[in-house]
């Protein structure tokens, strides 16, 4: 593995420990990445990363006891493993995630639209027709939910979470599949609905095993 990191520019060396940093943080590389502001799409330099290193790095994974899964279909390379550390959710932004998936599965079904995007105001629509929020959440609730979502590839922000308001426009990627699938989301809305023990916290949604 020294040998193979010695006989890339110093350049590419460089690129590919980031990417391989990045795996780690945030588990989902994908091919195209939006630009918050005009949510033009641009092609993301750590999934080329993957493409061209994609045996030395499922070979380095491998002595971490992780593994690396490329969906070709949805053009994403991401970690699964033992290897991969499991994040607690706590059930706030659990419920959180699960009326984003609906949201984004409601716009791909009914718009079919390539930039899907939604809204704190949305969101809180939703959660009051489903009953999975049936509260006011208070600032730092909501900091969590989208600083979890953004870190993992699930949506992106056109700044800083700090600056996100009702109607600021928030990007939602399809790997938000990888967290909540489409057979579990009724089952889960029933299990959630009305809430739950505020300390509660859900491990399964993050991450998913590799099929």
């Amino acid at each position: 593995m020294v040998t193979y990191m010695e006989e890339l520019s110093v350049t590419e060396a460089e690129n590919l420990k980031k990417t391989i940093s990045k795996l780690f943080r945030q588990t989902c590389i994908l091919q195209m990445r939006y630009d918050p502001v005009t949510l033009a799409p641009r092609d993301n330099l750590d999934y080329e990363m993957c493409v061209r290193h994609k045996g030395f790095i499922e070979d380095y994974l491998a002595v971490l006891g992780c593994e690396l899964v490329h969906d070709p279909q949805e053009h994403i390379f991401r970690l699964v493993g033992e290897g991969v550390e499991t994040e607690k959710i706590n059930l706030t932004t659990t419920m959180i995630i699960l009326l984003v998936k609906m949201i984004y599965r409601d716009k791909i079904l009914g718009e079919g639209l390539h930039a899907t995007v939604t809204m704190l105001e949305e969101i809180r629509e939703y959660g009051k027709n489903t009953n999975l929020l049936n509260r006011k959440l208070t600032q730092a609730e909501w900091r969590e939910a989208l600083y979890l979502m953004s870190k993992h590839q699930m949506i992106e922000l056109p700044g800083a979470v700090r600056d996100v308001e009702d109607r600021t426009p928030i990007y939602l990627y399809s790997t938000i599949n990888l967290y909540v699938s489409a057979t579990d989301i009724n089952a889960l809305i029933e299990e959630y609905k009305g809430g739950g023990p505020e300390n509660e916290t859900i491990e399964e949604i993050i991450f998913p095993d590799a099929d």
